[in-house]
């Protein structure tokens, strides 16, 4: 081997070395997970591109529905908000239709969840008109974001063992969807105008009820059990129809009515299943 080649050698070793310990440097490392294949133990590396993609499109929806707010849009952040829930469906859709369920997904997920029907909801309501009250409007939307992280730990900790047909307690988008609702239906009610004294007031019960609803163990069904594929009586597709011409009539209104007939679903079921057992 000629002086030259030997050069070159040592300069590429020098190099390829000095790229491993760059490579320990960097902030982001490579990441690894445990998967079950056959029953058997594996680690893969890397993550999904596809759902995570939408759950991070949904995290971007909660972080700009709180610049929204404090630039003082609140009818962008609300519908933000809404925009995040469709995202947040169609992730966990996507990952189960594609076959790339994963740990690191899920809990990316949760995350995201927390952010988007977690603290944005709060944090618009709190800028929109809660601030208004003072401590007891910061308590409020604090209660809501506690609550909104108790229910998601609760959730996590019980997806394997839970009814699938059922969720315990409000799901946090439902929750979020009644005060993003409200602030975009009484914000544009009220746009231009100095905000009645009882719309904090009602928001105020609205946010705590909400989180209190989201850590209950009222069950309230989760639509998971529907069956797009079997038949359904003509009536039903009419109905629906009829739904999606209410909502692009009038969104903001048809969303909140949806949301907060849901939201009083769980406690109908509740006592209708109490006065069956006593009867």
């Amino acid at each position: 081997m000629t002086e030259q080649e030997k050069n070159g050698a040592s300069n590429k070793s020098t190099e390829a070395s000095y790229i491993e310990q760059l490579d320990h440097m960097l902030p982001i490392d490579e990441f690894e997970e445990e998967v079950s294949e056959n029953g058997v133990k594996v680690r893969k590396k890397g993550i999904y591109i596809l759902p995570n993609l939408f759950t991070s499109a949904a995290l971007f929806s909660g972080f700009y529905a709180i610049v929204s707010a404090i630039n003082g849009r609140f009818e962008n952040a609300a519908i933000a908000i809404f925009l995040g829930m469709l995202l947040d469906t169609l992730d966990g859709r996507i990952a189960r239709l594609t076959n790339t369920q994963s740990k690191f997904g899920a809990e990316y997920d949760s995350l995201s969840d927390m952010v988007t029907f977690g603290v944005a909801p709060a944090m618009v309501a709190f800028i929109w008109s809660l601030q208004s009250l003072g401590k007891m409007g910061w308590a409020a939307a604090f209660i809501y974001v506690a609550c909104a992280a108790l229910r998601l730990a609760r959730f996590n900790t019980q997806v394997e063992t839970a009814d699938k047909h059922y969720f315990t307690g409000l799901a946090s988008p439902s929750a979020a969807a009644i005060l993003a609702g409200a602030v975009w239906v009484f914000g544009n009610y009220f746009e231009g105008e100095a905000l009645p004294d009882w719309i904090p007031i009602a928001l105020w019960v609205a946010t705590v009820l909400s989180g209190l609803m989201m850590v209950s163990n009222i069950r309230y069904y989760s639509f998971k059990g529907v069956n797009f594929k079997e038949r359904v009586p003509f009536v039903v597709i009419f109905l629906i129809i009829v739904l999606f011409a209410v909502i692009i009539i009038h969104t903001s209104v048809a969303l909140l009515l949806v949301f907060f007939l849901y939201a009083c679903s769980g406690p109908v079921y509740t006592l209708w299943s109490l006065k069956q057992q006593k009867d």
